[in-house]
């Protein structure tokens, strides 16, 4: 009875809403938008009933139309970016309105939603935020939105090659950013396996950028793990208001003046289409990119056991290992060779005699003087089988070389292979999106997008990556309404074909001739030719030319035979550089927003989450070759916030994660935001932030530096798998001490000291920040923005390396670990813009420092401290023309990371570029630069030189 009397209230009620739509009067307008000064039509112009919801927006002509039975006389609202708001009042139905908006640069009135995940204006965000319109990304001079992410306060970048690049904030760079996150619409663009983003290489299509968003600093509070010194959003445009068809082309040079290459042409094109109907919409789009990379020529001798450049090249230091050489990691001890050769020969006639002769070694010592004749060494053989005489002969040399002082203590290495020679440097990328899009109403619409881009670059990790036809996808599914949002994702990655540069170079001198060869001829060469009177160098000379008869010579065929099968075996099978990583990520979403429902009392929003990381890669990077490994991750968040007296803004946010291998994690912020005067504001924040040891931190199992160092995770299971518990290894600063006792003539086990692992493992890093800044309107032309920071990191995650003996030998480790102690790190920046007239000039200042750290803790800060860019644009210098011209600059640093260390010069460049708009085909024509003067620079070591990118771009927009 109840229920048939509900459905039937309900029945009567839609009955008599219908009625009432039916019968109220309604307004129809329609009509125009253009430029004022241009008269071009201007797209995806908001157009709103003031003070309701009730709106619509310009299609791709420019033109709308808008039904209301909103009643008479009410006031339309007519808003664009970069534009003036207009209002209008409408008294009766209209058609054939023209509307024409002024251009005029806007300061700090735009809406910014990731600061609290919630829609303000930018100058009331609680915390630093970074953002970058439609206008900027269409007017950048960088060759990309990407690159131009580098002028923003505070911001950073390493570029490994000419698309990937890594993108940080406030200290703590690496060329893999696992401390900064990176969303596009909603969804974490990182790599699973890697934990960290590809750059934009496999990302979003510049043509469907709406804006980026950049929080500096923790904010773990609002989107988890990661996170803990920046996280970007870039959202793409929505189908519904910017429709029609776009499509850009662009034609460049690089490698202007390189020393390593000719100049190069790169070409980049890109489309993109988007449609509505009523409630449906889709959009898709595409975009490809193809150029020579920048190549690293880094020949600088780098000593990977203290980690530092030392002096000499391939011709003056027999055991180079060239930064940017690959296979010439692999060296031996003189000494440790030529007495392994003796105990093989002792154990060989050992065994050919059945134990008749058990130290033939012995013999040679008592029979032969070091300075014996021939005569005198043709006798002593005659004293054996003639079957063993050539073995005894042989190791002759190295016998009379150790008992006459002829053999130093001196390490060699093998000769290896320029980068050039190893990697692929045809750079492209592919990249592709889909989207399907239903509006049930005006307040609820489902989504299903998908993301697939493919591309070859090179990354700079443990070692140098040749990223050959990887691939990343990603495909979402969203139900998001005016108060929620639920949504589901998959990262889908390949490593295609990509592989380790160093065991390539390793595997290749290899296949020529393998190293238990190799040395040995060396070593025997080097003790004739000292024998003969040649000083150190001459015979090191000589025996090294000896040991390379044969090797493989780049562009040879027996070279390309060799390479080609090194890479495409895979790297489990102890024969091969190849990756093969198929690693995912599943995740799940939800969130609410109460403030509505709570009538605007308050500010409420609450939120969850899970995720797995399911690893894949045939033990070519994880210890997954036998097992199946998945990480799980659950969180939740909540957020408070409350406006007192119309003044002061106080907000609240907590979340909780926890990863199924580590503790849960509590990490709350609370800010405030106090209005001082209109449009002028003073924030204070208390950030928390936490990261989880990355996919590798927990389980990765590498050997890199052509098989130099084994790369494990830190969790009790690694530790125990290779015995780093009960074998203790030994520090690196006690080895090296131990070397150079060695070295000295007199080797000093005492000096070796044990290094003890945690045996709970490595556990997540956490950090506790402060800041307080100012952002306003000083006058209407003049927009000041600062802030200063304080950072305390606990449970800091480094790695040390560490060396295990096994008998004779060691055997080198790098592990993650927490560093003992805090980590304080501190900073301001500065920014400003400025209108005179149509120019905007704008610069910031950013200035980063390290403070105390642990005594056993690599100093990785890995950032300048003091970086700024200076810039001037104007959008209509005369009528359809517009420029920017941008000055970048940064300080001296020292660079540390697992790859190689060392100092990173000052430099600056300068981007600049003039557009003309042509309205009556809709398009821009862009002529461009960035590093106009071509100064070439890098910013970190090991990782190309750059130069000047000269370019001219065509983009149409329906």
């Amino acid at each position: 009875m109840n229920k048939t009397f509900t459905r039937l209230a309900c029945i009567l009620l839609l009955i008599i809403g219908t009625m009432n739509i039916g019968f109220a009067q309604t307004t129809s307008i329609s009509g125009v938008v253009t430029d004022k000064l241009t008269n071009e039509t201007l797209p995806g112009v908001a157009i709103k009933v003031k003070g309701k919801t009730i709106g619509t927006s310009t299609n791709s002509e420019g033109k709308f139309s808008l039904s209301t039975s909103e009643k008479v006389p009410f006031t339309i609202e007519i808003s664009y970016i970069g534009y003036k708001t207009i209002e209008q009042v409408i008294s009766a139905s209209v058609s054939n309105l023209e509307i024409k908006m002024e251009s005029q640069s806007i300061l700090g009135q735009e809406v910014v939603v990731a600061a609290s995940r919630t829609p303000e204006r930018i100058l009331e965000s609680p915390v630093s935020i970074e953002r970058f319109g439609l206008a900027a990304i269409r007017e950048t001079a960088a060759p990309t939105f990407y690159d131009a992410l580098n002028n923003l306060k505070g911001v950073e970048m390493s570029a490994q090659s000419l698309t990937f690049k890594s993108i940080n904030t406030r200290g703590f760079n690496a060329n893999g950013n696992t401390r900064f996150n990176q969303y596009i619409d909603g969804m974490d663009n990182q790599a699973p396996g890697l934990n960290f983003s590809v750059g934009n290489i496999i990302g979003i299509n510049e043509l469907d950028l709406d804006n980026v968003e950049l929080l500096p600093g923790a904010s773990s509070a609002l989107y988890g793990a990661g996170g803990i010194n920046g996280t970007m959003l870039m959202n793409s445009k929505d189908p519904y208001t910017t429709q029609g068809v776009s499509f850009s082309l662009k034609n460049g040079i690089n490698h202007v003046n390189d020393p390593l290459q000719g100049s190069a042409p790169f070409r980049e094109m890109g489309i993109r289409y988007a449609k509505a109907w009523n409630k449906f919409a889709f959009k898709t789009s595409f975009s490809f990119l193809e150029a020579d990379d920048w190549q690293a020529a880094n020949n600088s001798n780098f000593d990977r056991t203290s980690r530092t450049v030392k002096a000499g090249n391939r011709s003056t230091d027999p055991n180079y290992d060239g930064v940017n050489v690959y296979g010439d990691e692999v060296s031996q001890n003189m000494r440790n060779i030529a007495n392994s050769v003796q105990s093989a020969t002792n154990a060989g006639v050992a065994a050919a005699t059945g134990g008749a002769i058990s130290n033939v070694i012995g013999m040679i010592d008592a029979g032969l003087p070091v300075n014996a004749t021939q005569a005198q060494i043709g006798a002593f053989l005659g004293n054996f089988p003639a079957a063993l005489r050539p073995t005894i002969q042989n190791v002759l040399p190295f016998n009379i070389g150790l008992r006459a002082g002829l053999i130093p203590d001196q390490a060699v290495s093998r000769t290896g292979y320029n980068e050039k020679d190893l990697v692929d440097y045809d750079t492209r990328s592919i990249k592709t999106s889909t989207s399907l899009h239903y509006k049930f109403n005006d307040n609820l619409q489902a989504i299903f997008q998908a993301n697939w881009g493919t591309g070859t670059s090179v990354y700079t990790g443990s070692d140098r990556y040749s990223l050959r036809n990887f691939s990343i996808g990603q495909y979402k599914l969203e139900l998001k309404g005016k108060d929620f949002m639920v949504r589901g994702y998959t990262t889908q990655e390949r490593s295609g074909d990509s592989y380790i540069s160093s065991i390539l170079g390793s595997y290749i001198n290899e296949a020529s001739k393998v190293s238990t060869t190799w040395f040995p001829q060396y070593i025997g060469n080097y003790v004739g030719a000292r024998s003969s009177g040649a000083p150190d160098a001459q015979a090191h000379a000589f025996a090294r030319n000896a040991a390379d008869a044969g090797r493989f010579l780049p562009g040879t065929p027996q070279f390309e035979a060799a390479k080609n099968q090194v890479m495409n075996t895979t790297i489990s099978t102890g024969l091969g550089a190849k990756f093969n990583d198929k690693t995912n990520l599943y995740h799940y979403e939800g969130m609410y927003n109460f403030t509505n429902a709570l009538k605007d009392a308050f500010e409420l929003q609450v939120g969850a989450s899970f995720r797995r990381y399911d690893l894949n890669s045939g033990g070519t990077i994880f210890d997954d070759l036998n097992r199946e490994i998945d990480i799980d991750e659950v969180g939740a968040f909540v957020q408070v916030g409350k406006k007192i007296a119309d003044a002061f803004k106080l907000s609240f946010s907590g979340r909780y994660d926890k990863n199924q291998n580590f503790e849960g994690r509590f990490t709350p912020r609370i800010s405030g935001v106090y209005t001082v005067a209109p449009n002028n504001n003073i924030r204070v924040s208390y950030q928390t932030g936490y990261r989880n040891p990355t996919t590798q931190n927990q389980f990765i199992d590498l050997s890199v530096g052509g098989g130099s160092t084994r790369l494990i995770g830190g969790l009790p299971a690694s530790l125990t798998k290779y015995n780093l518990l009960v074998n203790k290894p030994f520090t690196d600063v006690s080895y090296r001490n131990f070397l150079a006792s060695a070295s000295a003539g007199a080797a000093n086990p005492s000096l070796l000291k044990s290094y003890t692992f945690d045996a709970k493992g490595v556990r997540p890093e956490s950090v506790k920040a402060y800041e307080i800044g100012y952002k306003g309107l000083l006058g209407s032309n003049f927009l000041l923005d600062a802030y200063g920071y304080f950072n305390t990191y606990s449970d800091f995650i480094t790695s040390v390396e560490v060396f295990q003996q096994s008998g004779t030998s060691f055997t080198k480790f790098g592990v993650p670990v927490n560093a003992e102690g805090n980590v304080t790190t501190y900073g301001a920046a500065l920014g400003i813009d400025y209108l005179i007239g149509k120019y905007n000039l704008n610069g910031n200042i950013s200035y980063n420092q390290i403070g105390d750290i642990p005594v056993t803790y690599v100093n990785d800060f890995n950032t300048p401290k003091v970086r700024y860019n200076l810039g001037i644009s104007n959008r209509n210098i005369v009528k359809n023309v517009g420029m920017n011209v941008t000055y970048r600059w940064q300080d001296t640093f020292y660079w540390a990371s697992s790859f190689a260390s060392g100092e990173v010069p000052s430099f600056g460049t300068v981007d600049a570029q003039v557009n003309l708009k042509i309205p009556s085909v809709n398009g821009m024509i862009k002529i461009g630069a960035q590093d106009l003067l071509n100064k070439y620079y890098v910013t970190s070591f090991g990782n190309p030189q750059m130069g000047g990118m000269y370019y001219v771009g065509f983009t149409f927009n329906q």
